[in-house]
């Protein structure tokens, strides 16, 4: 598979991981604490899937510059994401609203800056 075609298909990944991330910022924000765990690890599957493909892409067939600014800013929206993980929702905490919109613009931001340099 050639690195465009890997591109592509990790932003139909990223694309689906959007909307199950806007669903459940809906749900916060709507009054409930946090979402289905279900929800909120298949949303990490997704996102950990397009992650990785872009980085074996970004590795061995090499993508643009902007490119790699965009995985880098999707390595620190998985990070946001692990956090909300561990520090609330495996604890049965209410997330933070602040970080879930930080952790949205960062991720809208990088899976921007893929498209933009795909």
């Amino acid at each position: 598979m050639d690195a465009a075609t890997m591109v592509k298909v990790a932003l139909v990944l990223l694309a689906v991981t959007a909307l199950g991330g806007l669903v459940m910022a809906a749900m916060r924000f709507s009054g409930h604490d946090r979402p289905p765990s279900w929800m909120a690890m298949g949303h990490g599957l997704a996102a950990g899937s397009g992650l990785t493909l872009l980085l074996y892409a970004a590795f061995t067939a090499g993508v643009s510059g902007m490119a790699w600014i965009g995985i880098a800013l999707l390595v620190l929206a998985a990070l946001g994401g692990l956090y909300l993980n561990l520090n609330f929702h495996d604890k049965k905490l209410p997330l933070p609203k602040g970080i879930i919109v930080g952790h949205a613009i960062v991720a809208v931001l990088g899976v921007g800056l893929i498209f933009l340099g795909a």
